[in-house]
């Protein structure tokens, strides 16, 4: 009886295994909302490190959390590195691509609670006098990533703070 227990253990270990082997190889995960303002205003919110704490739901995640500001002031070679708790985590990022009022490209890297290696990207497009903003994130899935996200759903996961951070950037604009 306890060998036909370890083997049914064993065998569904091997089944999830393999079956995480076959996920996909890069992920992505996306929100976008029409927000009533110009490009023109909502842009330098993004563009610029130091203002994402008018909207970023990551910043509101420690209080305590250590920032440092490096390269261009905004645009393209604008740096950020942040330390913080469990929550917040710690990580840099690099503003690699500034094209003004329609798109910032970031290459964003954390350390911690994980090593992950991605590319954060805001497109603004203009709508009348509204713009739509979409937020997404990209990037490889390794195997342990692949094997984490038959239990957690990571598009659920950011989504929601996509959905956060483009609302809090909604609000910080439409004033």
């Amino acid at each position: 009886m306890l060998k036909t227990i370890v083997l049914a253990v064993l065998a569904l270990i091997a089944a999830l295994l393999i079956y995480g082997a076959t996920r996909p190889d890069s992920f992505r995960v996306e929100r976008t909302t029409r927000i009533d303002a110009p490009a023109e205003k909502i842009f330098p919110l993004i563009d610029d490190f130091h203002r994402w704490g008018a909207w970023s739901p990551y910043e509101k995640l420690d209080p305590a959390m250590k920032r440092t500001y490096g390269g261009a002031a905004s645009g393209k070679g604008a740096t950020y590195a942040w330390e913080g708790n469990s929550k917040a985590g710690a990580g840099t990022m690099e503003i690699t691509e500034s094209q003004p009022a329609s798109k910032v490209a970031i290459k964003l890297d954390f350390v911690k609670p994980f090593e992950g290696h991605n590319t954060a990207e805001f497109t603004l497009q203009p709508q009348g006098g509204a713009t739509q903003v979409t937020w997404a994130m990209y990037g490889p899935s390794p195997y342990m990533a692949k094997l984490m996200g038959i239990f957690f759903d990571m598009d659920q996961m950011i989504g929601k703070d996509f959905e956060a951070g483009l609302a809090n950037l909604k609000s910080a604009t439409e004033k």
